[in-house]
C-alpha cells in the first residue's frame, strides 16, 4: 500500500511536536506540511532541535487550499475554540479525513459546549457534531473506520473512561456518586507560557485545581452516560455525573487517575478481572493488572498504552480503579495515531509503542 500523505496543522505544540516524533517511524505515512501560526518561514529544526538530521522541512502559514489538495489527512492540533474555524474548510475537499485534538467536535450538544467552553459553533461547525466519531478506539473502533472526521479524546478523559467503562458497561457499579481524582504531568497544559508551570513554581509542589470547573467533566460524563444509559430505556433522560478533581504532578509527563465507584454486592476480585480481561480482550494497548498489583506511571511514559488496575474495598463497599496513561501520547498524539491507523486500514499499533 502506498503511503498517505499527512500534514499537521499546529505542528510547534506539545501535541504538535509528539505527532511529529511518531509519524517519522510509521512506515505507511509521508509528512507533508508541517504549519504554525509562529514560525513560518522557520525550519521545525529551529524550533526542536531533536529532528536534526531526520526531518529537514519548512514552517508554513495555514495556506487551506495547499494543505487540502495535498495532503490525505489533517491533523489539527490547535487549541479549544480554533479548530471549529478551520475544520468545516478542510472537509470540503472529497474524500479529505480529518482528526482534531481540541475539544471542538468532542461534545454532541452544541449548548453544553457554550456553556463549558464560552464559545459557539458557528452553522458550518455545528452540523459536523453529527457527524464526528468520538476517537476513543476500544469503544468507537467500527466508527472510527469510516469516519471523516474523528474528535480524539481528551487526556483526562481517556484515562477516566478507559477506567470505568467495563464497570458502568456491565452494570456491576452504581452510576451515582462517581469520584475521579486525577494527577498530570505540566505538558497537559501546553507548551504556553504561565506562571503557575515554571519550574520553581511547580517543582517540589503539588497542587489541585479547576476543582468544579474543569472541561473535560461533560466529555467524560457523556461517555459514561451512553455506556450505561444508552443500552436501557432512558426516558427520563438520565445522565451519570461525576465528581472530579485534578491535580497537577511535578512530572513532564504522565495521568494517573483513581476512581471511586459504589460496587454491587456479589462482585469479588476474580469477577472483576475477567469482566476488564473480557472488555478489552481485543484492545492492544490496555494492560490489565491483576489484585493486588498496581500500574504506574513509569509504566507508560513514552507509550500509547493505558494500565488499569483495581482494589475493592469490602468494607466501604466501593471498589477503586487505578487508570493510568502518558497524556502527551495516549492522552492525545498517540491516540491521533492509532485513529489513524484504523481509519486508514493499517495495524492498529503501526508506528506506535
Amino acid at each position: 500500500m502506498k503511503k498517505i500523505k499527512v500534514s499537521i496543522i499546529g505542528a510547534t505544540g506539545y501535541s504538535g511536536k509528539e505527532l511529529i516524533k511518531i509519524l517519522l517511524n510509521h512506515p505507511k505515512v509521508e509528512l507533508i506540511h508541517l504549519i504554525s501560526a509562529s514560525y513560518v518561514g522557520k525550519n521545525i529544526t529551529d524550533i526542536f532541535p531533536d529532528f536534526l538530521n531526520q526531518l529537514d522541512k519548512e514552517l508554513i502559514g495555514l495556506d487551506l487550499h495547499k494543505i487540502t489538495q495535498e495532503s490525505d489527512l489533517v491533523f489539527t492540533a490547535l487549541p479549544h475554540t480554533v479548530s471549529m474555524k478551520i475544520v468545516p474548510d478542510l472537509l470540503k475537499k472529497e474524500g479529505m479525513r480529518v482528526i482534531d485534538l481540541s475539544a471542538d467536535f468532542r461534545l454532541m450538544d452544541s449548548v453544553t459546549y457554550t456553556d463549558w467552553y464560552q464559545k459557539k459553533h458557528d452553522k458550518k461547525s455545528k452540523i459536523l457534531l453529527k457527524n464526528a466519531v468520538y476517537g476513543l478506539p476500544e469503544l468507537y473502533g467500527k466508527k472510527i473506520k469510516s469516519a471523516s472526521l474523528v474528535a480524539n479524546p481528551g487526556c483526562y478523559s481517556t484515562s477516566a473512561i478507559l477506567g470505568i467503562a467495563p464497570l458502568l458497561t456491565n452494570q456491576v457499579v452504581n452510576p451515582e456518586g462517581i469520584i475521579v481524582d486525577a494527577k498530570s504531568g505540566t505538558s497537559g497544559a501546553g507548551r504556553k507560557l504561565s506562571l503557575g508551570l515554571h519550574f520553581a513554581e511547580c517543582n517540589e509542589s503539588f497542587k489541585a485545581y479547576k476543582c468544579l470547573r474543569h472541561n473535560h467533566i461533560p466529555e467524560i460524563e457523556q461517555e459514561l452516560s451512553l455506556l450505561y444509559y444508552g443500552q436501557i430505556q432512558n426516558k427520563q433522560k438520565k445522565t451519570v455525573k461525576i465528581s472530579f478533581t485534578p491535580h497537577l504532578l511535578p512530572i513532564n509527563r504522565g495521568i494517573l487517575s483513581t476512581c471511586y465507584l459504589d460496587l454491587k454486592d456479589g462482585y469479588g476480585d476474580e469477577e472483576i478481572l475477567d469482566i476488564y480481561k473480557e472488555f478489552y480482550q481485543n484492545a492492544p494497548f490496555v494492560r490489565i493488572f491483576s489484585p493486588p498489583e498496581l500500574p504506574e506511571i513509569r509504566f507508560v511514559t513514552k507509550t500509547n498504552y493505558c494500565d488499569i488496575g483495581f482494589a475493592i474495598d469490602e468494607r466501604m463497599g466501593k471498589i477503586k480503579v487505578i487508570s493510568v496513561i502518558d497524556n502527551l501520547s495516549k492522552g492525545a498524539s498517540g491516540q491521533a495515531v492509532q485513529n489513524m491507523n484504523i481509519m486508514f486500514g493499517f495495524r492498529e499499533n503501526s508506528g506506535l509503542i
